[in-house]
Formats: structure tokens, C-alpha cells, sequence
């Protein structure tokens, strides 16, 4: 089975996401724990977290269809001792967060290089970053999203990835969440169907597929290997409709969330409705 849910505000709590989930015909969600664009975010209180538990349980949203994401100020690869740091700081803040919500994933967007050091010291860097938040924290994965490339950004390769899992001490909290609007602007030919099935033939044989535990459900404005990072509404895009139609008919994305980021969040309760009638008896 799909979880198809999208990625959902929390303006007035995080409580109120699976509640924002729930009014779209959702099955799993996303969210911020606090704010996307800030370096700290106001504490979750007791009763807040206790609300959000409540409501989850209420509509059926274990943790495993639940995907919160980092803030976009991290990068856990800087070149920089003092953004380094910042962000290590804020990545363990984020990853605590998480445990108090009573979750057990944080995507995360791996690092840049910001053509200040060499590629492969920088997913060192990574891989260390996400160590030290690992040893100071308990049950919660890191889950690392593959990137367009845009810029000095790494995680646009599988092979970029995998170095990163390789470099990670305690394999069992790591794991991967697929962005599919990146992947083909990085230049995995998800259109086609040979494309589809070599992508995936790829992302097996280099990461693993026991890593994978999410996809992000977007179309693409750009076409294959931009390296640019722009989301389409689904089946809109260059991507187009014939691609979703065989994802949801992939039994290989059962059971994990797959989560919408596309642009018009008003039509997410019909991208959701459309992607579950593709679904052949």
C-alpha cells in the first residue's frame, strides 16, 4: 500500500499538522518541527507534543509514515569552522526535537562544498556531522535526501550517498529518502521506461534498497540533468503523467511515506486523489 500524504504547515503547532494532513486525504506527512529558514526554533513544549502524539494516534499516522525535515540553514559538510558548528548545534536540536515528538526519521539535505574543499572530504564531513548527532541522541534516523546538484551541493550522485552511509558508524539509523524532481534533474531518467527501471537497478546496486525510507513525490519544471531544483505540480511536468502512473503501481514504495512538495498546496487534496486512481486492481 501508498502512504501519499504531502508536506504540511504547522502554523499555530506542530500539532496541527496531522490534522492539516488529515483534511487533505493524506496517509502520511511531512513537516517543519519548527522553522525552515532559522538557525533556532521556540522549544515544543510538553503539552504540544503530547497534542501531536494524540492526534496521530488518532488518525492512524505511526512514525514511520511521518517525515519531518531539518531546517535549510544547515549544511553539515561547511567548508566554514563557524557555520560548521552552527549547524552541528542545529542539527542536534532538530534530531532532539524529533524525540520529543516521539518520531523515529529526520530527512536532511547532506551539505555543500561551497568549492571551498574537496569533494570527498566534504561527505567525510557529512558523515562525521551526522555522528556526533547520532552519539548524542537515541532512536531517530538520519535520513539523507538526494539533491538536483544545483551549486557546489553533493547528494546529486548515488555514489555521493553511499559515501556518506560508508562513513557513518551505526548503519541502522541511517537511510535514504529519494527526491524524484532531483534525481531527474540530477540526471536519473525516471520518464522512461527503461530509464525508470535502470534508476532504480542503479540506486540498488550502489546504496541498497534496506536504506530507502521515503520518497519525495514531486514533478519537475526542468529537464533531465538541469541540476536544477525546481518543483512541478504532479503531472505537469517533464516528468509527466506516465511516470506516475508506474510509481504507484511499484509495489518497491509500499509502506514507506511518499510525500508531495509540489508548489500549489491547494490542490494537494486532488494531486492525492489522482495519484491513489492510478492504482490498477
Amino acid at each position: 500500500m501508498k502512504y501519499v500524504g504531502a508536506h504540511v504547515s504547522v502554523q499555530g503547532g506542530v500539532a496541527n499538522a496531522p490534522l492539516r494532513a488529515q483534511e487533505i486525504g493524506a496517509k502520511s506527512f511531512a513537516l517543519f518541527t519548527g522553522s525552515s529558514n532559522r538557525w533556532v526554533s521556540k522549544a515544543i513544549s510538553d503539552a504540544e507534543a503530547a497534542l501531536f502524539v494524540e492526534r496521530c494516534a488518532e488518525y492512524g499516522y505511526s512514525p514511520d509514515v511521518i517525515l519531518p525535515h531539518d531546517n535549510f540553514l544547515i549544511n553539515l559538510g561547511s567548508p566554514d569552522a563557524e557555520k560548521l558548528a552552527m549547524s552541528r548545534k542545529s542539527f542536534l536540536d532538530e534530531m532532539q526535537r524529533v524525540e520529543k515528538l516521539g518520531l523515529s526519521m529526520l530527512n536532511f539535505h547532506p551539505g555543500s562544498h561551497l568549492k571551498a574543499m574537496a569533494e570527498d572530504d566534504c561527505l567525510d564531513r557529512i558523515a562525521e556531522s551526522v555522528n556526533i548527532t547520532l552519539g548524542q541522541t537515541s532512536g531517530v534516523t538520519a535520513v539523507i535526501e538526494n539533491t538536483a546538484g544545483q551549486g557546489s551541493n553533493l547528494g546529486h550522485r548515488f555514489e555521493q550517498i553511499a559515501s556518506i552511509i560508508d562513513g557513518i558508524d551505526d548503519k541502522s539509523r541511517v537511510g535514504v529518502c529519494i527526491d524524484t524532481c532531483h534525481a531527474y534533474s540530477a540526471g536519473y531518467d525516471l520518464a522512461t521506461d527503461s530509464g525508470y527501471d535502470e534508476v532504480w537497478r542503479l540506486f540498488d546496486d550502489i546504496i541498497g534498497r534496506d536504506y530507502l525510507r521515503g520518497i519525495h513525490l514531486n514533478d519537475d519544471k526542468r529537464e533531465l540533468g538541469s541540476r536544477i531544483d525546481r518543483h512541478a505540480s504532479i503531472g505537469t511536468g517533464t516528468l509527466g503523467e506516465d511516470f506516475f502512473r508506474r510509481f504507484m503501481n511499484d509495489s518497491r514504495f509500499d509502506g514507506i511515506p511518499v510525500i508531495l512538495e509540489t508548489p500549489d498546496d491547494s490542490i494537494w487534496a486532488r494531486e492525492i486523489e489522482w495519484l491513489y486512481s492510478l492504482v490498477e486492481e
